[in-house]
């Protein structure tokens, strides 16, 4: 579905690493084999975001066959002064179209003087076309991205069906699909908390079309408190429509 504030864009990069947080402990990282939804949209935050809004996903698109590549890593151990030997599987020549809109942060009422639908509209796709305000990283740090205009559904992808026959679906289980924090909470089990975000995830034809962060199962993890953000504390300021890429 496509929204009246909706921004399309592509991402992409030569390796991509989307593990599930669990799987990090043991100091060994294996990429899930498509982008997690808290990773898109943390790309999409660092083109643009500002405590008004939420992002939300809508759907990607898995332009490049999914592969992958294992890599011997070493790394820092800030305790001392040994370093192990980790192995780090990543995707390789990552590349995706994403649709993605957003909402108001009905958690900050002191921002709602901030609500102009269409000023964050027009600066989002704006810096989309300048490739973000900060870093775009798939998945993590070493990963380095690079984002685009696209219109959403163009070109060929590799998991496109032939002519003739129906969109083959592949189901990838319980994945991670991210945390919410108390600034985003969207219900009262979930308000006060920072809450871990499951879903069963699946690509149809190429296709991940993404749950919601409310209709995901959650766990709550911890309880957490909301940083405040207005003119005030001098840690936020309304950005003029006219004043262009502030």
């Amino acid at each position: 579905m496509k929204y009246r504030n909706s921004v399309e864009f592509e991402v992409f990069g030569e390796y991509g690493l989307f593990a599930d947080p669990v799987t990090r402990v043991g100091g060994e990282k294996f990429t899930y084999q498509i982008p997690t939804y808290e990773a898109l949209k943390g790309i999409l935050q660092s083109v643009y975001w500002k405590p008004t809004l939420i992002w939300i996903i809508d759907e990607a698109r898995v332009m490049n066959p999914i592969q992958t590549e294992t890599k011997g890593i070493r790394p820092i151990k800030y305790y001392n002064d040994k370093n192990d030997l980790s192995y780090y599987t990543y995707l390789k020549e990552c590349r995706y179209q994403v649709r993605a809109h957003f909402i108001w942060n009905e958690n900050r009422p002191e921002l709602e003087t901030d609500r102009n639908e269409n000023k964050h509209h027009n600066i989002a796709r704006r810096m989309i076309e300048r490739g973000g305000r900060r870093d775009i990283f798939l998945g993590t740090r070493e990963c380095q991205g690079y984002v685009k205009p696209c219109v959403f559904g163009e070109g060929t992808g590799f998991y496109d069906p032939l002519p003739g026959e129906p969109a083959r679906e592949l189901s990838f289980g319980m994945m991670y699909h991210g945390i919410t924090y108390a600034d985003e909470a969207y219900s009262d089990e979930t308000r006060g908390k920072m809450t871990v975000r499951l879903w069963r995830a699946a690509m149809k034809g190429g296709y991940i079309f993404f749950l919601p962060p409310w209709e995901c199962i959650h766990r709550p993890i911890r309880e957490m408190n909301m940083k405040k953000f207005d003119q005030i504390s001098e840690n936020f300021s309304i950005i003029q429509e006219e004043e262009g890429i502030q």
